[in-house]
């Protein structure tokens, strides 16, 4: 019986030493994925393949690694919110085959799903959505390429992407052909974590933030992604034993960020909270939904700007397709009220501007 328990409690030991070993040395080849195996890192299109005006943009982080983004803009002359978007660490399941993206670009009632791939999404395999957004919602968008995906040079971490995310930020801040007061940070699954950091961390550059099926942390997705590791790793609210915590070097702590969301000092020296726009989709397969319900609950506890969506049927990457016209005019009425125009344009050069735009991103005819 001793035997038996003793080679019990060493093969039990032996696994999870040999778990910790993998996570320790693997662990950012799990957290990302640039490119999968037999797949090519360059992009499969580009915006012009969809009519889109844009601009190749190469960027310096603070430490010297070159980067990769696309600034589409919604028409040259005109402007509205420009969204700084931050993809998610890659993609497991798409139902948008891109070569055949010309037969796609259709309203988003109407887009089909073609089948399912099993492949790597960077930035060029966000562009349909990008599309779309940027015909619903009249706005910019900059797409960044973290470092190591894409064109993007370097390797991917925790500190290495916040400072690419703080390099996208101050490009946007300094530009001249844009409003710089309506800076919207636009984050999915990974990308919500860099926006909540890079939005924390520059109050007075961004006017408002938008997290689609994010979560706590990476130290709550360990137990998701690996149970056995739910005993060892955990965040602030979990039962964890934490023991492990110290060995994950890109916990990415959402929750923790998303508390400290704070904007200027108003007159009466109260502190003002940066709004935030919290979109669930309940059939996330990747993120729990329960985590997106206990970011709004951390945020709403310290500030009243906040908005929670669920979306039934959305799962971890097309909650922005399953949720059709309340997914959009959901983003759409917060951009009005949060990140609105200081000074109304002239009507009929306004409506000739949208007209121009709507022209524009037509979907091209097969």
């Amino acid at each position: 019986m001793v035997t038996y328990v003793s080679a019990l409690f060493y093969g039990v030991g032996g696994i999870v030493v040999a778990g910790v070993a993998l996570l320790v040395a693997f662990q950012e080849k799990l957290v990302y994925v640039p490119v999968l195996p037999g797949l090519s890192k360059s992009y499969p299109i580009t915006p012009a393949r969809l009519n889109l005006i844009y601009e190749d943009v190469w960027l310096r982080s603070s430490d010297g690694v070159r980067l990769h983004s696309w600034f589409i803009k919604m028409f040259p002359d005109c402007r509205g919110p420009t969204i700084l978007f931050f993809q998610e660490n890659a993609g497991r399941v798409s139902c948008l085959i891109y070569e055949n993206v010309h037969s796609m670009s259709v309203g988003w009632d109407s887009l089909p799903c073609y089948g399912l791939h099993f492949r790597t999404l960077d930035i060029a395999h966000r562009l349909e959505m990008v599309r779309i957004m940027i015909q619903k919602l009249k706005c910019n968008v900059f797409m960044l390429s973290y470092r190591g995906y894409g064109e993007s040079e370097g390797y991917p971490s925790q500190h290495g992407i916040i400072k690419d995310a703080q390099a996208a930020l101050d490009h946007l801040s300094q530009r001249t052909d844009i409003d710089t007061s309506r800076i919207v940070v636009f984050g999915r699954s990974l990308g919500g974590a860099v926006g909540a950091v890079l939005t924390k961390n520059n109050p007075e550059k961004v006017s408002a933030l938008i997290l689609e099926n994010t979560f706590t942390s990476i130290l709550d997705m360990a137990g998701v992604l690996l149970p056995f590791l739910k005993w060892f790793i955990g965040g602030s609210g979990t039962k964890s034993l934490k023991l492990l915590n110290f060995v994950v070097r890109s916990p990415w702590k959402t929750i923790d960020a998303i508390g400290e969301l704070t904007d200027k000092l108003i007159l009466n020296q109260e502190q003002v909270k940066q709004p935030v726009l919290f979109l669930s989709g309940l059939q996330d397969e990747m993120v729990p939904p329960f985590h997106m319900k206990m970011l709004y609950a951390k945020a709403a506890t310290r500030n009243s700007q906040c908005t929670f969506v669920e979306f039934p049927s959305g799962m971890h990457m097309d909650t922005w397709l399953t949720g059709g016209d309340v997914y959009w005019r959901t983003v759409m009425q917060f951009l009005a009220k949060h990140a609105p125009e200081e000074r109304k344009a002239d009507t009929a050069d306004e409506a000739v501007c949208l007209e121009e735009v709507s022209t524009q991103l037509a979907p091209t005819p097969t």
